[in-house]
């Protein structure tokens, strides 16, 4: 593979999704408990969000132990996220004015093969509980508000190593009594549910698939979901999307086809989102560009729920995000396209500066979005009435995480530092 795929490749790992289940109750305003915020779709309707700033005109900036590339989590003004700490995998957390309140280590680190990874990787979860975290190294821990760990397990030495180009990037996800995390690789395949409470393990299930070279490494995070009023695990990769009961892993429906001219080297990296009843799978434009799946099938619904695909819409690395009904699209080379979840149809088209490209996915606040490029500069652009780029913010380090917008304030999590940044830098 040339250096160019080499280096897309490798960031694949920073860019978990999923869709948080209904059965947490409806969106808490104060929140973002996973990467992709409080309805795992990279939006928010609530606040009021800054256009403009630098590093030196943040509200505040925290230093971070060492370099991670997962995305913060927040939960009632605590800040929560996973970083090294002097070679060992630790979970951290912060209070609403950036003061560290406990750095927990897990064991030994696993660093990143790329220079823009790291040991840390998969973003956290919470559930207002706990806090879920899932290392390069295979540590998945559950630890308390306070930092202590309430179990710890390891993947690699319960199922063995995993062979992969690069490293793992798919975060856990959180059904109403599991942690839910997926492997996809070279290899034996699985999707597997352990308790929240005991961190035993529910059930494992065989996700395999003959795919054509690299195209079985597969970076995305499962998405929750509800089929017929129950909770679902849907997984993207290895050219197939599945779908499978949350409580005992039955196969609800599948769906192939996604890469008819076999194409190799193209890994799943971005993850898959919900809108307006239809699942929204992104797909590479080499192979048929994003694809809506219409939900509540059963069986195989590959020749039946299949409704668009553009195959002229770039999407690489960043993962979608929906806003008041639509989706928006950010290429790692920057394009910005916003369709209509239901049709297809494009709705708007523009264009970040390319630069250094885009690994973070945006997320999409008070009718802007927030798009970080990797040598950390956070672009905002008007998205909803015309496509217009209002600023261009120098963090002074590389970001490879996503934005998070919670209460009125921004956080950027860059490579050496976590930033917290609001409107007039009013403490609110």
């Amino acid at each position: 593979m040339n250096s160019k795929r080499a280096i897309v490749v490798a960031v694949f790992i920073f860019l978990p999704v999923f869709w948080f289940t209904a059965a947490f109750g409806a969106e808490d305003k104060a929140n973002w408990p996973h990467w992709r915020g409080p309805n795992d779709n990279g939006s928010t309707s609530q606040g009021s969000y800054p256009v403009t700033w630098d590093a030196n005109t943040v509200l505040w900036k925290a230093p971070l132990p060492g370099k991670g590339c997962s995305t913060p989590v927040v939960w009632d003004r605590r800040i929560f996220l996973t970083a090294p700490v002097n070679g060992q995998d630790a979970a951290l957390a912060f209070d609403w004015d950036g003061k560290g309140l406990w750095q927990t280590t897990l064991g030994n680190e696993k660093p990143g093969k790329s220079k823009l990874s790291s040991g840390c990787n998969s973003s956290p979860v919470t559930d207002g509980v706990s806090v879920f975290a899932f290392f390069n190294s295979g540590t998945l821990a559950a630890l308390d508000f306070e930092g202590k760990v309430c179990w710890q397990t390891n993947i690699v030495a319960a199922f063995g190593p995993e062979n992969m180009y690069w490293d793992r990037g798919t975060s856990p996800v959180l059904t109403e009594k599991a942690v839910v995390i997926a492997r996809m690789h070279h290899g034996e395949s699985w999707l597997a549910s352990f308790d929240k409470t005991s961190g035993h393990l529910n059930w494992k299930v065989p996700r395999n698939f003959q795919t054509p070279e690299e195209m079985d490494n597969v970076y995305t995070t499962p998405l929750v979901i509800r089929e017929q009023g129950k909770e679902a695990v849907v997984a993207w990769g290895a050219d197939h999307v599945t779908a499978h009961a949350a409580v005992d892993c039955r196969l609800l429906w599948s769906c192939g086809d996604f890469n008819p001219r076999s194409i190799a080297h193209y890994p799943s990296a971005a993850s898959p989102v919900v809108a307006a009843g239809f699942l929204i799978v992104p797909c590479h434009e080499a192979m048929r560009g994003p694809v809506a799946i219409k939900l509540g099938g059963t069986g195989d619904v590959t020749a039946t729920h299949k409704v668009w695909s553009r195959q002229k819409t770039s999407e690489s690395v960043p993962s979608p995000a929906v806003y008041n009904g639509r989706l928006y699209i950010l290429g790692d080379r920057g394009e910005v396209e916003c369709l209509d979840p239901a049709t297809g149809r494009s709705w708007r088209q523009g264009a970040l500066p390319r630069g250094d490209g885009y690994y973070a996915s945006p997320i999409i606040a008070d009718g802007k979005m927030y798009a970080a490029r990797g040598d950390g500069v956070v672009f905002v652009a008007q998205v909803e009435d015309k496509f217009e780029v209002l600023a261009e913010n120098q963090m002074g380090e590389q970001v490879i995480a996503s934005p998070v917008a919670v209460s009125n304030r921004l956080f950027i999590r860059g490579e050496c530092h976590l930033f917290c940044i609001a409107e007039n830098l009013a403490r609110q």
